[in-house]
């Protein structure tokens, strides 16, 4: 690699400071005027050279990060690997890092990085990126673009290259890997052969990884509009194997014609989905991506996978709340490709809407027609309804029900006691009345006497 960079001036690329995020800009700019080095760099710079609306901005600095903190007040350190500054504008985070050179690594033998914060120079930080395609840089003091590394080149060819020796980095972060794959799917790119085979040789490292990070950077890849063709990568490359190897083995019946397998048809379903504005949970994603595997399991009367295959990606990472969804996902999902009495019960539960999302997705693949469960639950609409009336009706037309007298205790309800101070008062009320009304109170004593 060259160590001067090759320069695009500002008449030779399309970036243009009105495609920047302001707040962006006023991070560079104060950067700039406190003497610093700060460029625009990563993502951000490759997608403005595509022509593509980036999602975020990185910025990186000769500035360290306390130097940093004290330019910005509105900024916090963060990162245990390396340190980083996020400056917020309200809602919205920009990440501020140091350039950085490759940590010197002792042991021959695990090739892992676990540290790397050793600063350096914009060229030293270029070397130690991943891909060539993000180790751009735009400088806003000049309006040039810097490449050490061959990006332009690629971007031009429409590659994934990484930078330096490609078994070498992979076996230093094997979550890139994943992210090569993710790479050249959202930008429709090809994987470049000496990386290609790097991660076919390397695949088994990717267990090694963080599970937080390898599950983030899963979903990231699976929610892409073009996630179809990630999943084949992933499993033409092998990283399948060792990332979600149930579902790997399902794939291999298709082999011949991948793209043509239930389960990459379904997340191309989804992709087009996403493409159009929908958002789904990851729970949906992981009920889309599985969904074919779970009905193959059922039609071979294998009822209890799906516990098992809930505990498997629990064990790989996978969040409680997510594997939970997936399962009543997939189980409703049996119920609403064949309408029955528990499809209506279905109807109260809170996911029934991602279910029905999921059935009028998948409902192409699997020959299900959603006329047919919209008719059959119009009907179970209708008949609540018609219960209810009828049962109003009834109320108003039926005699109203006769009360029966309770039964008291045994001394007629009430205790000995009670009732012998009940006798006595019943005597000295009878001694105080005259002669006719008093036989009459006495006859009362002796019905009382006579019961007990």
């Amino acid at each position: 690699m060259p160590l001067e960079p090759v320069i695009l001036e500002r008449p030779e690329h399309p970036i243009s400071r009105r495609d920047i995020d302001p707040n962006v800009l006023k991070v560079l700019y104060r950067l700039i005027n406190a003497d610093y080095v700060a460029y625009l760099v990563g993502g951000g710079v490759r997608d403005l050279l595509l022509g593509r609306r980036p999602k975020d901005f990185d910025v990186a600095t000769s500035a360290h990060p306390h130097e940093v903190r004290a330019l910005f007040r509105n900024s916090r350190l963060i990162g245990r690997r390396f340190r980083l500054v996020h400056v917020f504008f309200g809602p919205t985070n920009i990440e501020v890092a140091t350039f950085r050179r490759r940590a010197e690594n002792d042991d021959r033998e695990d090739l892992l990085i676990r540290h790397d914060n050793t600063f350096g120079t914009p060229q030293e930080d270029a070397f130690r990126r991943d891909f060539t395609v993000n180790a751009l840089f735009y400088d806003p003091a000049s309006f040039r673009v810097l490449d050490y590394v061959g990006g332009i080149r690629d971007l031009n060819e429409r590659i994934i290259r990484t930078i330096g020796e490609p078994e070498l980095r992979m076996r230093e972060d094997p979550v890139r890997m994943i992210r090569a794959v993710r790479l050249a799917a959202k930008l429709d790119f090809e994987i470049e052969t000496t990386t290609a085979r790097a991660i076919e040789r390397c695949a088994g490292d990717i267990v090694k990884a963080s599970p937080p990070r390898l599950v983030e950077e899963i979903f990231r890849t699976l929610l892409l509009a073009n996630s179809a063709r990630a999943l084949v990568m992933m499993e033409r490359v092998g990283l399948l194997d060792y990332i979600l190897p149930t579902l790997s083995q399902h794939l291999k019946r298709h082999v011949q014609e991948l793209e043509a397998a239930p389960t990459i048809r379904a997340i191309g379903a989804l992709g087009q989905a996403i493409e159009a504005g929908f958002e789904p949970s990851r729970g949906f994603l992981l009920a889309c991506l599985l969904a074919d595997m779970h009905l193959s399991r059922l039609a071979n009367r294998d009822a209890y996978h799906l516990a098992g295959l809930c505990s498997e990606l629990r064990v790989r990472g996978f969040s409680r709340g997510d594997t939970e969804l997936l399962g009543s996902l997939l189980q409703a999902l049996e119920h609403l490709l064949k309408p029955s009495r528990i499809t209506r019960r279905l109807m109260r539960r809170p996911y029934f809407a991602q279910a029905r999302r999921l059935f009028e997705l998948l409902a192409p693949i699997f020959g299900a027609d959603p006329a047919r469960l919209d008719h059959f639950l119009e009907q179970t609409d209708r008949r609540p309804a018609s219960r209810i009336e009828s049962a109003t009706n009834d109320l108003r037309t039926r005699r109203p029900r006769r009360r029966r007298k309770r039964r008291g205790r045994r001394n007629g309800g009430q205790p000995d006691q009670l009732q012998n101070e009940n006798l006595l008062s019943a005597s000295a009320a009878a001694d105080s009345l005259p002669s006719g009304d008093a036989l009459a109170a006495g006859g009362l004593s002796d019905r009382i006497l006579t019961r007990r």
